[in-house]
C-alpha cells in the first residue's frame, strides 16, 4: 500500500507522517510537493501539519490553491482515502472538502500538550480499527484549533454521524476543562458525507510509538490499511 505525504512550504509534521506509516507501519510512502499534479498512484494521501505558507492570511487560505490540491479533490472525488492532520485539517476546511472553519484557540494562546479524544464513528477509513467510544491519548500543537460551524451545520454534521473525534476527560467524559481550545461541541475531528475524508487536530503521527509518550496514533493508520485491504477482498 502506498502513501502520499503532501509537502507544503511551511510543513514540519510531514516526516513525522512519513515516518509512521514507512517505517512504522512498513508501507510504501512518498512525499509529494505542493506543486506537483500528480499524486503518484498513492492508495491513501495525507495532509501533515506545519505552517504551510507561514499561515498567512489564515490556516490554510493559501495552500488550498497549491496545484496539488486539484489531485487531491479529484483523489478523493473517486473515493480515494485523505487524511488531514493539524494544519492539513484547517487545508480542508478551506479547500471546502470538510465543513466549517477554524478560530483562534479560546485565551488565544498556543496550546502545546496531550489530549484525550473519544472516537465517536469507526466508519470511516481512519477508524477501522477502532471500537465504539475508545479513548485515544494524542498530543496537540496549535493555535487555531477551534473548530466553528453554524448552528445548522453542527446539527447537519451531528445527524449524519460525521463528529468522528471529541475531546474528553481520560474517562471518555466530555467537559469544558478537556476541551483545549474551545471547539463547538468538543470537536476534535470530523468527516465528509462520503466518509473518506476525516480531518482532525491532534496527531496521530506523532503518537505511534510508547517511547513519544503514547503508541495511541498508530491505530488511524492502521485503520486505513485494513479499510483498503477488505475493501480488495
Amino acid at each position: 500500500m502506498k502513501f502520499a505525504v503532501v509537502v507544503f512550504p511551511g510543513s514540519n509534521c510531514d516526516h513525522d507522517a512519513y515516518h509512521a506509516v514507512k517505517h512504522v507501519l512498513g508501507h510504501e510512502a512518498e512525499f509529494v510537493w505542493h506543486k506537483d499534479t500528480d499524486l503518484r498512484g498513492a492508495d491513501v494521501v495525507i495532509l501533515p501539519g506545519g505552517f504551510s505558507h507561514g499561515d498567512y492570511l489564515r490556516t490554510g487560505a493559501i495552500a488550498r490553491f497549491s496545484p496539488v490540491m486539484d489531485a487531491v479533490t479529484a483523489f478523493a472525488s473517486a473515493g480515494g482515502p485523505v487524511l488531514g492532520i493539524c494544519n492539513g485539517f484547517q487545508i480542508l476546511l478551506e479547500a471546502g472538502l470538510l465543513k466549517g472553519a477554524m478560530l483562534r484557540n479560546r485565551g488565544l494562546k498556543f496550546r502545546c500538550e496531550h489530549v484525550y479524544l473519544r472516537v465517536e464513528q469507526i466508519d470511516t477509513p481512519f477508524t477501522a480499527a477502532c471500537t465504539h467510544g475508545q479513548i485515544l491519548r494524542l498530543p496537540i500543537a496549535h493555535g487555531e484549533g477551534n473548530y466553528y460551524a453554524p448552528p445548522e451545520v453542527v446539527a447537519a454534521l451531528e445527524a449524519r454521524r460525521q463528529v468522528i473525534f471529541r475531546y474528553t476527560d481520560a474517562a471518555g467524559i466530555v467537559t469544558d476543562e478537556a476541551n483545549p481550545n474551545g471547539s463547538i461541541d468538543a470537536i476534535a475531528g470530523i468527516c465528509n458525507e462520503a466518509r473518506n475524508i476525516v480531518g482532525l487536530m491532534p496527531h496521530p503521527e506523532r503518537a505511534c510509538e510508547l517511547p513519544l509518550g503514547s503508541g495511541d496514533g498508530i491505530i488511524l493508520f492502521e485503520s486505513v490499511v485494513r479499510a483498503l485491504a477488505n475493501a480488495a477482498v
